[in-house]
């Protein structure tokens, strides 16, 4: 690993992961470079272009990019919360290295470039986060040039494993109707996190104006023991900045008391107790 991505990995060990212990660091970050090699493969990516890297959050693909071209591409750190453009600013002013890079705070679906400007555009567990993903796609086939090419990982967790599948009827109080709440929230049109699969982003791709589209879905399979205490993190972590925790969204259906109670009791049933869930996950490649 390059000296950049060296710094930007302890960064990280010391910011975003301070809370894991050594070994889930280690497994974490080795997921995300080999993520981003893939994602910067597909977007091949050569000398003198423009790359942007929207929503950038703690800069993975940016990063990578400056590891792999230096000066010879210019590279866009963008993203709508300031902090992470600060945090980005802070780590390249410390790294004392010459790169061509600049910030850029603003939404996706309102990006502030002019049209035809851009050559490569990126994006990481963004769209996850945009209600309305074909006005993100929109906007991003109106900033790239002709032939220019947009990458994109995007977690699809409509399609996860759920809860009540790892349960079993006799261990929960109310199970069918915690079932039930679960199917719904994750079928929600209006959420972000879960209104979307293969085929809808397909179709957004090819609606905006996008040739040559691909989208590659792939599942990863994971086993181990949870924690009680993790288990309650499921539930009370939100997913991101302005989103309901897992709580909050089972809240609508029942009432606190009830919730918590259902909490404690999936604590019971899964501690130390070897599970295996399914995560998809879409690779999306497209040409203007």
């Amino acid at each position: 690993m390059d000296k950049v991505c060296k710094d930007w990995a302890q960064w990280l060990k010391k910011t975003r992961f301070a809370y894991m212990d050594e070994g889930q660091k280690t497994q974490t970050l080795n997921w995300l470079i080999q993520l981003r090699d893939e994602l910067l493969d597909l977007a091949e990516i050569t000398s003198n272009q423009r790359v942007i890297d929207l929503g950038c959050g703690s800069g993975l693909l940016g990063f990578g990019v400056l590891e792999r071209f230096r000066d010879n591409v210019e590279i866009i750190f963008s993203d709508k919360y300031k902090g992470c453009l600060d945090e980005c600013q802070k780590l390249l002013d410390e790294m004392d290295i010459n790169h061509n890079a600049s910030f850029l705070k603003c939404n996706i679906t309102n990006i502030r470039q002019k049209s035809d400007s851009i050559d490569r555009a990126l994006t990481r567990s963004v769209l996850v986060h945009v209600i309305d993903k074909a006005l993100a796609f929109e906007e991003i086939y109106r900033i790239l040039k002709h032939k220019g090419i947009y990458v994109g990982f995007e977690p699809i967790i409509s399609q996860n494993t759920r809860y009540y599948e790892l349960l079993q009827s006799s261990e929960i109080t109310n199970y069918y109707e915690f079932k039930e709440a679960e199917k719904e929230i994750m079928e929600d049109p209006q959420d972000a996190l879960v209104n979307f699969n293969y085929e809808t982003l397909t179709d957004d791709l090819h609606t905006s104006g996008f040739i040559n589209v691909k989208v590659r879905v792939e599942t990863v399979t994971s086993s181990y023991k949870p924690f009680r205490e993790g288990i309650k993190k499921w539930f009370i972590t939100p997913p991101g900045p302005n989103q309901k925790t897992m709580k909050q969204r089972f809240m609508e259906y029942f009432d606190e008391e009830e919730v918590d109670l259902y909490i404690k009791e999936v604590q019971k049933a899964l501690s130390n107790k070897n599970i295996t869930i399914n995560s998809k996950t879409a690779f999306i490649k497209a040409v203007k």
